[in-house]
């Protein structure tokens, strides 16, 4: 347990100063066959200072798992895919910087990993575990979305317009925040799946169809967030 607490902490330092040495300012729009300057599903720059929080509290989340938990089993069941979306996520600024595509197959992989120690965090130490992960798993859940309707429309796959594949985005980011919501009900997952899509909904000036998919989301998302919180109350314990 303490083996994997440790590199639980050394990949989220490594993935807290990588923005250090690759800044990142948005995939390269020419990197596309057909380039995507002014792609709406894309959220408005101010949204991606969310980034900051989750760095921090990450980063806090792994430093007080070694110190206070790193024996704890309950803790010890969210490492292994917080390692496998750690080990995706410390290159993923390098990679994107060249490689919208290969990009994009990582971002899946941070998701992925990220739910799965969401999922599997205990519901006590809530502020100190679920709280970084759900808030990290949750925007991970729009950005994996976003980059996948970049790709779809930079590279014309089905022929299909950047609004039919902001759409596809949308769609898909919302299939998988109810389901994640259903199986494990988190305040702050749901919080920056919300606040992802009203900086889609601003990015578009609140018109057009994927500013109004993004609309309807807001109110799915945050509905099925204090639905399921309701249920199944987050600070219970187990």
């Amino acid at each position: 347990m303490t083996i994997k607490a440790i590199a639980v902490l050394g990949l989220t330092l490594a993935f807290f100063i990588s923005p250090v040495f690759v800044p990142f300012d948005g995939f390269n729009p020419t990197l596309y066959p057909i380039p995507q300057f002014t792609p709406p599903v894309l959220p408005a720059g101010y949204a991606f200072s969310l980034w900051g929080i989750i760095y921090l509290w990450l980063l806090v989340m792994a430093a007080v798992g070694l110190w206070r938990f790193r024996e704890d089993p309950t803790w010890d069941a969210t490492r292994p895919g917080f390692i496998l979306s750690m080990i995706a996520g410390v290159p993923w600024l390098a990679v994107a910087e060249v490689s919208p595509v290969w990009a994009t197959v990582m971002i899946y992989v941070m998701l992925i990993g990220a739910l799965w120690a969401l999922i599997r965090a205990p519901r006590r130490d809530a502020w100190m575990l679920a709280g970084p992960l759900g808030l990290y798993a949750g925007w991970l859940t729009a950005a994996s979305s976003v980059a996948l309707g970049l790709t779809g429309a930079g590279w014309g796959v089905g022929g299909l317009s950047d609004v039919v594949w902001g759409l596809i985005a949308l769609c898909v980011a919302l299939s998988f925040a109810v389901i994640v919501l259903w199986k494990r009900s988190s305040l702050t997952y749901g919080a920056a799946v919300v606040w992802a899509l009203v900086a889609i909904m601003v990015r578009n000036d609140f018109g057009g169809q994927v500013a109004m998919l993004a609309g309807v989301g807001v109110v799915v998302v945050a509905g099925a967030t204090l639905w399921f919180r309701g249920r199944r109350p987050v600070l219970e314990t187990r």
